[in-house]
């Protein structure tokens, strides 16, 4: 089966863990018998787009192919603007700029069928691609289209509900936003596939050769971002460290809150308590993982969110959001913990019972392991989007 993926989050020399997500699945669809080709479209950065930040003048830097663990990576540009001026025709500009290596590609190897990760702009793409070329066109939402685009405008949500209305068969990453869009017309064709992650490579033992603090206690990793929660996290040490002066938390990821968070810790003078590593790579990131006693992100706007899962499957209690995406993993108090969104007195007396209750922790992280073992890994993804494809084709 030759398929094609069509993804703006994928791997590449600038950002090795944007989209990793997406590449994992693929390699396992690989392992699989599926023979695919990744086209991830990536913004233009000629003058004067490149004079504008360092972020934009990185993207020049990425080569025109790679090959990522066998996959074939193809990275053409594309024009986009700045702070998504002019988004809503972000998916014709895409169109226009994949089309011609698409073809070449199809010609010498002709697809089965498109599947695109995110709606807008990768979907609009895809389904330009899939009436030309009269292929069938998978759409996997992972959360932004439904939790951000179709929010910011009438025409942006257009957008988005005419792709999913046009496409074969629309994946959602977990039942939280199969619910958004529960009375669409396109409902019929909605169906639930959580991401997953890959055993081995998260918990295989080997000698490791980062310098990892000793003593953490509590653990977030994630993009620095308002909705993820980190300052609930930095408030709920304030409390908590009245009482055990000598809790470290360490925070994983960069982005554009953090110097507001770093802030935070110095105006409450936790400087000796929270620590920022910046952003590690996915293996070291697992290390950290390894050696907490706490997994806490309060994040409450959140798709699914693999990152919980690599914390349970490392056996560690882990603290998310009620109504959000990890839903369909946490069973409350039974393989992990979930807390009201923005609630900071829950929050701190769950992290306090985790501290003061030990058997009661060990035990919510085993179930958690057994969970993530059992339903979420990329093994069972990959299955259940191959019957999608199969069903389609």
């Amino acid at each position: 089966m030759n398929i094609l993926v069509i993804s703006h989050m994928y791997p590449s020399i600038f950002n090795r863990m944007s989209g990793i997500f997406v590449h994992k699945q693929i390699k396992q669809l690989v392992k699989k018998g599926c023979n695919v080709k990744v086209i991830c479209p990536i913004p233009w950065t000629g003058f004067p787009i490149d004079k504008i930040s360092a972020k934009w003048r990185k993207y020049s830097q990425v080569p025109k192919k790679i090959t990522i663990d066998g996959i074939e990576v193809y990275y053409p540009r594309y024009i986009e603007f700045p702070n998504g001026y002019f988004f809503h025709k972000s998916g014709e500009r895409m169109f226009r700029a994949i089309k011609p290596i698409v073809y070449k590609l199809h010609m010498e190897n002709k697809f089965d069928l498109i599947h695109s990760h995110v709606a807008l702009p990768d979907g609009y793409c895809g389904m330009l691609l899939s009436k030309e070329l009269s292929l069938p066109h998978v759409v996997t939402v992972h959360g932004q289209d439904f939790q951000h685009t179709i929010n910011k405008s009438e025409k942006l949500k257009g957008k988005v509900f005419k792709v999913l209305d046009d496409c074969n068969e629309v994946i959602v990453v977990s039942n939280k936003l199969k619910k958004i869009v529960n009375n669409t017309s396109f409902i019929e064709k909605v169906q639930v596939i959580n991401n997953g992650v890959d055993i081995a490579e998260c918990i295989v033992e080997k000698n490791c050769k980062y310098k990892i603090p000793e003593k953490i206690d509590i653990l977030s990793v994630s993009n620095l971002i308002n909705t993820k929660g980190i300052d609930l996290n930095i408030k709920a040490m304030k409390e908590l460290v009245k009482t055990y002066s000598d809790l470290k938390y360490y925070i994983v990821g960069d982005g554009p809150e953090r110097i507001n968070l770093e802030n935070l810790v110095k105006e409450y003078k936790l400087e000796r308590n929270i620590f920022f590593t910046g952003k590690l790579e996915h293996e070291e990131a697992m290390e950290y993982m390894k050696k907490c006693k706490i997994f806490s992100l309060p994040s409450w706007k959140e798709g699914f969110g693999v990152v919980y899962v690599e914390a349970m499957l490392q056996e560690k209690p882990v603290i998310g959001v009620k109504g959000e995406g990890i839903e369909d993993v946490i069973d409350n108090m039974k393989n992990g913990i979930l807390v009201e969104p923005q609630n900071l007195d829950e929050l701190v007396k769950t992290m306090k019972f985790l501290i003061e209750n030990n058997e009661i922790a060990k035990t919510l992280g085993k179930e958690g392991k057994k969970t993530v073992i059992k339903d979420f890994t990329w093994d069972n993804t990959a299955d259940r989007i191959l019957k999608v494809y199969n069903n389609i084709i």
